[in-house]
């Protein structure tokens, strides 16, 4: 029982690190509006978010996996399961901050990053558990 917390809590960041950036980059011009900043320099900041959100995102999931979830075929779900949390959180978003002004609408070239970055994705989950499950193998591997 305690693998499959852990396993879904994994899942939970995963999606959490892909929906703030994507959430930031469909909101520009919201964002612009509402604080009063140019566009370049809200485009700016979700560029250094999205940055920041990469190193530390890998950084941590990857302590993570390797700690919590350790080396184990269940740990590959992971590259699935973060796709129900992130409909969630987006659903639980779109609920509380509709889009209630026809400016704040993103352009036609977001939706194409944004499935872009949300077929790439799972490459990169499968990445982080083969890394950690490597990892993993060379510490067993010396004791």
């Amino acid at each position: 029982m305690k693998q499959i917390i852990r396993l879904n809590v994994v899942s939970i960041l995963y999606a959490l690190f892909i929906f703030v950036p994507i959430e930031l980059m469909v909101n520009v011009y919201r964002i612009s509006r509402l604080t009063g900043w140019d566009i370049n320099t809200v485009n700016k900041l979700s560029v250094i978010t999205f940055f920041v959100n990469i190193i530390l995102g890998t950084i941590i999931i990857y302590l993570l996996t390797a700690k919590w979830l350790g080396r184990r075929r269940l740990n590959y779900i992971t590259t699935i399961l973060w796709v129900p949390y992130f409909i969630l959180f987006v659903y639980i978003f779109v609920s509380l901050f509709p889009i209630t002004n026809g400016g704040d609408d993103p352009n036609p070239v977001t939706g194409l990053i944004v499935i872009g970055r949300f077929f790439l994705y799972p490459i990169y989950i499968l990445l982080i558990n083969l890394i950690s499950s490597i990892k993993d193998d060379k510490t067993t591997s010396r004791n």
